[in-house]
């Protein structure tokens, strides 16, 4: 069976294929196990924020970004390593899928605990969970009843809005080094704010890609660890969804 691209850099045209045949049927990628792989993901995710939202909410207020700000930039980094070795180590996946989740959630716990200090009472946070989590079973639905339908040209249009979205981002950081802040990213313009809501449809589209990817996967018989990276990629998806949602709902509460 021929496996199709996914716009997430994780899930990319070879993940698959490259896997398959190396095992017998008993030992084989399956649907209910990737689902249960990315409910154990999500739970680590989850008990990672938990973890430094509390440190941050417990300090005295002077404290606060000071008892979270290791944490947030090791999770970040460490995250990012962690994503990194799973992506050239697929075969490691049981064991930095889970690593990667804890240390997303260290650095998502403190990065939903500033936005919330910064806008108290506005419960930006939960908003964006709950956005996030409809998004998730919307496109599901869309997907399972065939209501969205995944073609070669939507996979290409994906592929190449996602790349371009990638490709702003980098220039905008390298640009932040240099003191230089593009406004269209970072200000709470109409324009930005705009920019905010085709970034979340693009990511959000990138979900139905990686349903569909998936699927195929287990369908092609390739080894039982590859329901951790499975779980992985989709996770990837779902941690950037929830930070775009944050990011828009943050441009929103500071215009008021």
């Amino acid at each position: 069976m021929a496996i199709t691209r996914s716009a997430n850099p994780a899930l990319n045209k070879s993940t698959f294929e490259k896997e398959v045949s190396r095992t017998d049927d008993s030992q084989v990628m399956t649907l209910q196990g990737t689902v249960n792989k990315a409910f154990i993901m999500l739970i680590l995710v989850v008990l990672g924020a938990v973890y430094t939202w509390n440190r941050f909410f417990e300090a005295p207020p002077e404290l606060a970004a000071r008892a979270v700000s290791g944490w947030m930039i090791g999770g970040g980094i460490g995250g990012f390593v962690a994503a990194l070795v799973t992506i050239f180590r697929r075969a490691w996946s049981p064991f930095t899928a889970p690593v990667y989740a804890v240390l997303e959630g260290l650095f998502l716990g403190a990065l939903s605990a500033f936005v919330e200090a910064q806008y108290q009472g506005q419960g930006l946070v939960m908003q964006a969970v709950a956005l996030t989590f409809a998004t998730l079973l919307s496109l599901l639905v869309a997907y399972k009843t065939k209501l969205i339908k995944v073609t070669q040209n939507f996979r290409l249009g994906v592929f190449a809005a996602t790349g371009g979205i990638a490709l702003v981002y980098l220039t905008s950081f390298i640009l932040g080094l240099f003191g230089v802040q593009v406004g269209f990213i970072h200000g709470n313009s109409t324009l930005s704010i705009l920019v905010s809501v085709v970034v979340i449809v693009v990511a959000a589209l990138n979900l139905v890609l990686d349903f569909d990817f998936i699927e195929k996967g287990a369908r092609a018989g390739v080894p039982k660890y590859m329901e951790w990276y499975a779980a992985f990629g989709l996770m990837v998806t779902l941690i950037w969804l929830y930070i775009e949602f944050l990011r828009l709902l943050s441009k929103l509460a500071s215009r008021n």
